[in-house]
């Protein structure tokens, strides 16, 4: 079987946060997950960038992991610094606009 975990090295240590670098004007990710139940994603967005308004095809779980992040969910402002989450329905309309560069981690989750 293989890994349902990828693009980092089972059995060792390490931070999430070092895994995806900050790059001056963009949005850079890292997939860790692609099964059709889970989707985890690391991303490291520059200052001013972000993804415009979206939806999810299922719950989205997101943390940041360093920086500060606004999130709109349904018109609703919600910013999120290092250690900070926030879950989204599935369908949820939201944007995401980094207010300083960040990383954060995204696990959506659906049923399989």
């Amino acid at each position: 079987m293989s890994n349902l975990i990828k693009n980092v090295e089972h059995a060792r240590t390490f931070e999430l946060k070092e895994l995806v670098a900050l790059e001056s004007g963009r949005v850079n990710s890292l997939s860790l997950s692609q099964t059709p139940g889970c989707k985890a994603t690391v991303f490291a967005i520059d200052a001013g960038e972000g993804m415009s308004t979206h939806a999810a095809p299922g719950d989205a779980l997101v943390t940041c992991l360093e920086g500060s992040v606004q999130i709109t969910l349904e018109g609703v402002e919600h910013v999120l610094g290092p250690g900070t989450s926030l879950v989204m329905t599935a369908g949820a309309p939201h944007a995401v606009k980094a207010l300083e560069p960040v990383k954060m981690l995204l696990i959506v989750v659906r049923p399989s």
